[in-house]
């Protein structure tokens, strides 16, 4: 044994010992808070789940009842016959993915310009983008609205977009507006950053045209930000109930948000089929998160590395 090695003093290991009790205290406190807040954030839908599947009589019977006596599937059958809740699910289906396709496309096309464009207003026009996220979107209802009506040539409009009633009471009113978000470019801009230039050079000097080298070689390498971005505008389409209310005027064309207010009429609500309206139109956002979550956490980890 080496000179240098002395022993280990009793007060030395009551110190090392009490260290570890500390920090073993404060992890199953840590622990013991998170399940504690998880749970309370996990109560409104077990609420939720349960409402839809208790009788009638027990929805606000007291004391409360946390688990039915019995389970019915009564709520689900009258959520699908009392409104053509089928059809508002295809319409909420058809305008996300729209939105989702069009964001994922022209959010990375601008994000990309922006990251890798060295172009004279580039830093100017991202400014503007910047201030653009910070206005809030009831600001910018009426104006687009306006546009919307007075679209030329839609709707039975002419040519100074007056006569019909332009892209209103139609699905391009919902997603032409947010064909491009200001959050998408961003988002993907923050991604195309992180991503080296030495490939877009060198497929330059091949002679590869500029849309070839977005597309071939870095839009690839961006699942990670494609699937979080994803996740984000499916869950903003789905959960739009304001501007499809506003634009589209068909039942026909009503989302399946729009049709969970079915069941709120004369000042009163029937809780059991709105419940279970509202966990069927939790299901589709639920499984793609579970889906894409491993891209989801790779697209939060890296999208904010650089400025």
């Amino acid at each position: 044994m080496s000179s240098r090695t002395a022993a280990v003093s009793p007060a030395q290991a009551l110190g090392g010992r009490s260290v570890r009790t500390s920090r073993t205290l404060w992890n199953a406190a840590f622990y013991i808070v998170a399940i504690a807040i998880s749970a309370f954030m996990f109560l409104p839908f077990f609420w939720s789940l349960v409402t839809s599947l208790k009788p009638n009589d027990e929805i606000f019977s007291m004391p409360i009842r946390w688990l039915p006596s019995r389970l019915t599937l009564e709520h689900y059958r009258s959520a699908f016959t009392t409104v053509p809740f089928g059809l508002y699910f295809w319409n909420s289906l058809v305008l996300a993915v729209a939105g989702v396709a069009c964001n994922l496309f022209f959010g990375s096309l601008s994000g990309y310009a922006f990251a890798k464009l060295p172009f004279r207003l580039n830093k100017p026009l991202f400014r503007v983008l910047l201030a653009a996220m910070m206005i809030p979107g009831i600001v910018t209802m009426i104006p687009s609205f306006y546009v919307l009506k007075h679209f030329p040539f839609a709707g039975g409009n002419d040519w100074y977009g007056a006569g019909g009633n332009g892209l209103l009471n139609s699905f391009w009113g919902i997603i032409l507006p947010g064909a491009s978000g200001s959050f998408a470019v961003f988002f993907m801009r923050q991604f195309f950053l992180t991503l080296p230039s030495d490939m877009m050079e060198m497929a330059r000097i091949e002679g590869c045209r500029e849309f070839r080298i977005f597309w071939n070689i870095y839009l690839p390498l961006t699942k990670p930000a494609l699937a979080t971005l994803g996740i984000f505008t499916f869950q903003a389409g789905w959960n739009s109930f304001l501007w499809p209310m506003i634009v589209l005027n068909d039942p026909n064309k009503a989302t399946v948000q729009m049709g969970l207010q079915a069941f709120s009429f004369n000042h009163q609500t029937d809780f059991g089929p709105m419940m279970a309206g509202a966990l069927i139109a939790v299901l589709p956002i639920l499984v793609l998160f579970l889906l894409l979550q491993k891209y989801f956490v790779q697209g939060i980890a890296f999208s904010g590395i650089k400025g």
